[in-house]
């Protein structure tokens, strides 16, 4: 197992050059210190919590290579350690772990085609349709149990997802949604309970397919809206965004995200991205 130290070696190495507050500020102080620290980061606020994810993934990845993996070598350890203090060494250690997840892949599509032959995931869940009206009419529910949920999570409240709760939630039986201007953030509570970071692009997967990249069936794909377009729920820390500039308010609009989306497109996404053992087609995954 990796010991304190270990810790607090790789966290030394990864956050040297992230800004770090002043020493006696009051909560309030450090507060405003870490607002202001992301809005002059380079890239923005988006930017900054992008590399705090990247930075923590990478910190969990050295320390768990170091409890049962190469690390526990002490000389690759010490190796690491060095790499990943600069910003190249970073680069170099994230470029060699995408490599070796994608062999994993690799291996993984051989081993899932070798398999006997199975059905396609069903929806993940049923929308109710009271919640889906409710969605439709523009009526929040507000933060309920499952918003509480995520919100407390030790890796959401690293990352500062919510240091202010959002104004417009809505709540359902499978997770919320929140609305921002110009954006739709859907929050899956399966997808957070097993790890957000790791369904990211499975969910871009899931679009793509769903939408008609690639038809998993004879089906016609839904028509998307024009201007609707889908977004890296990396930057919300989210299963998936929708994004538009048009008006949000708009029937249309809300009508087919509550009836389509909500309802027809989002459970059978689910249902193929959190089944690990489905596939998808190499055209609809972004990094292939």
């Amino acid at each position: 197992m990796a010991s304190d130290l270990d810790t607090v070696r790789v966290l030394r190495a990864l956050f040297n050059d992230m800004p770090q507050a002043p020493q006696g500020l009051t909560q309030l102080e450090t507060v405003a210190w870490i607002q202001q620290a992301m809005s002059e980061f380079e890239g923005g606020e988006t930017a900054y919590t992008i590399e705090h994810i990247t930075r923590n993934s990478m910190l969990d990845l050295v320390l768990r290579m170091r409890e049962d993996g190469p690390y526990q070598d002490d000389a690759a350890f010490d190796q690491v350690v060095e790499q990943i203090s600069t910003p190249e060494g970073r680069k170099q250690f994230m470029d060699w772990c995408i490599l070796a997840r994608k062999s994993v892949d690799a291996t993984a599509r051989l081993l899932n085609r070798a398999k006997p032959a199975w059905s396609e995931p069903g929806p993940f869940f049923t929308a109710d349709a009271d919640e889906v009206a409710r969605f439709v009419a523009g009526d929040v529910s507000g933060p309920g149990p499952l918003f509480s949920e995520y919100a407390t999570r030790a890796d959401v409240r690293g990352v500062g997802v919510f240091e202010q709760e959002p104004e417009r939630v809505h709540e359902f039986d499978w997770g919320f949604v929140t609305e921002e201007p110009g954006a739709w953030n859907f929050y899956v509570a399966e997808v957070w309970r097993r790890g957000t970071v790791g369904y990211f692009e499975r969910f871009l997967s899931a679009w793509l397919l769903e939408t008609g990249a690639v038809p998993a069936t004879g089906a016609v794909p839904p028509p998307v809206p024009f201007g609707l377009e889908v977004g890296h729920g990396i930057e919300t820390f989210s299963a998936l965004r929708l994004l538009t500039e048009g008006d949000m308010a708009d029937p249309a609009l809300r009508l087919w995200l509550g009836d389509v989306f909500i309802s027809l497109m989002l459970p059978a996404m689910a249902g193929r991205a959190l089944d690990p053992d489905y596939d998808f087609p190499l055209a609809v995954q972004p990094d292939a």
